[in-house]
């Protein structure tokens, strides 16, 4: 610890210029992850989180980190602030606030949520980050959780009249499904494409569940489950995502029928992101303070960014935020940049932003993306996280970059750096 102290100190006063080093450099004010799980991903409305309301979840994602907490020898009064992203339930400040009370974290944190859709996760991860960057906290935890059997992000009603005689601010009622059908027909990406992509996406998750891969980033949880028929309850532990379906060729996603047939007909229930509930968490706090309590420094956070594009075709919102994001460190994405993880809303999108930022493909998703796991929209952000630093230690590699497109016309990108090598 003496030694990296030192380091940190010499680093700090000597900074570099060039964009690789300047992110690997180790100094006191860094903001680094000494915590980073996940819950297993169930299938919406028939997997084992089916009967677990998004309060429930919270609280038993909660009181996993406090477990995990306790063996590093954390107090939870260390944490000060705690930020759920969430997108469908309008109660999440009340649930974040209230799980964490019964969780056994004091009525000293505070509680928050968030909501940018699908990179809630990664947005309260940045909230996070940001106040402790600031001074405003020493440590905080990012949560995301997502019960979409209870509920989706469709509008319940039409914008005012005055909103949407303007057609882009009218475009942001599309639904996900039509603006994917745009991005298929906008950019020339065929059907055949799209299942390809996704089969190879099965392809991997098969491929990583079997070798227990994801055994390094899953927390089991031990829920309740109600039989639809009988009515009985009984609990189960679940360990393992649901999503991964063994066998899945380009072939037998080309048999399935068209989802959104009113829009087009490219994107199917096959070659887009899994309807899912699930959570994962994110433990924060300065490297100083990480060295001062002892705790191991999984990753450090460098930053995130986001960026707007044409609500109708949401899906290529990474490919406008990475390029922002890597101009921001001075970082070339082929070349600097170990392992992608790009969430997998629609093939469609996935495709586009593969060929458009022409992105090595071989180490993106690695262990399948949304497609094949499923995308619970707020934990997402978080999730992707825990999976790409349980892949870089897996392969001893340095440098993280997470992304995914966001309802209404937006991408966000965040970029960390593995220090569990």
């Amino acid at each position: 610890m003496a030694s990296e102290r030192l380091s940190s100190i010499i680093n700090h006063l000597t900074p570099s210029k060039n964009g690789l080093s300047a992110i690997t450099q180790k100094n006191p004010d860094d903001v680094v992850i000494t915590l980073a799980i996940r819950t297993p991903l169930a299938k919406g409305f028939k997997g084992g989180f089916k009967d677990t309301g998004l309060d429930h979840l919270v609280y038993l994602t909660l009181t996993k980190v406090v477990e995990k907490m306790q063996k590093t020898k954390l107090d939870p009064q260390m944490v000060e602030d705690i930020c759920l992203g969430n997108v469908s339930d309008g109660k999440a400040a009340y649930i974040v606030r209230a799980a964490s009370l019964a969780a056994g974290f004091p009525n000293t944190t505070g509680g928050s949520s968030c909501n940018r859709f699908c990179s809630s996760g990664l947005k309260a991860v940045q909230d996070i980050a940001n106040q402790i960057s600031m001074g405003s906290i020493e440590c905080g935890l990012a949560i995301g959780a997502e019960s979409m059997t209870q509920g989706g992000d469709r509008l319940a009603k039409p914008f005012h009249e005055e909103i949407i005689k303007v057609p882009e601010a009218n475009d942001c009622m599309q639904p996900m499904g039509q603006t994917s059908e745009n991005v298929g027909r906008d950019f020339d990406i065929s059907r055949e494409a799209q299942d390809r992509y996704a089969a190879e996406s099965y392809i991997r998750a098969e491929r990583a569940q079997k070798a227990g891969w994801f055994d390094d980033e899953i927390t089991p949880i031990t829920t309740t489950i109600k039989d639809p028929k009988s009515g009985e309850e009984k609990k189960v532990i679940l360990a393992k995502d649901e999503g991964p379906r063994y066998g899945t060729t380009a072939e037998s996603l080309g048999k399935i029928r068209p989802a959104f047939p009113a829009f087009g007909d490219k994107s199917t229930g096959g070659n887009s992101s899994q309807v899912t509930d699930g959570a994962a968490a994110i433990l924060l706090m300065k490297r100083s303070k990480a060295i001062e309590m002892n705790q191991p420094i999984l990753a450090k956070f460098c930053g995130a960014t986001v960026a707007g594009v044409a609500p109708r075709i949401m899906g290529i919102g990474p490919s406008i935020a990475i390029p922002k994001l890597m101009s921001k460190f001075n970082l070339d994405l082929n070349k600097d940049v170990d392992i992608i993880e790009l969430n997998e809303a629609f093939a469609s999108m996935a495709v586009y932003c593969l060929n458009v930022l022409k992105i090595d493909h071989s180490k993106m998703n690695i262990r399948g993306g949304a497609i094949a796991l499923g995308h619970p929209l707020g934990a997402t952000g978080a999730r992707q996280i825990v999976t790409g630093l349980s892949e870089c230690r897996r392969q001893k590699k340095k440098i993280l970059l997470t992304s995914m497109c966001i309802g209404t016309g937006q991408g966000m990108a965040g970029l960390f750096v593995n220090e569990q090598l």
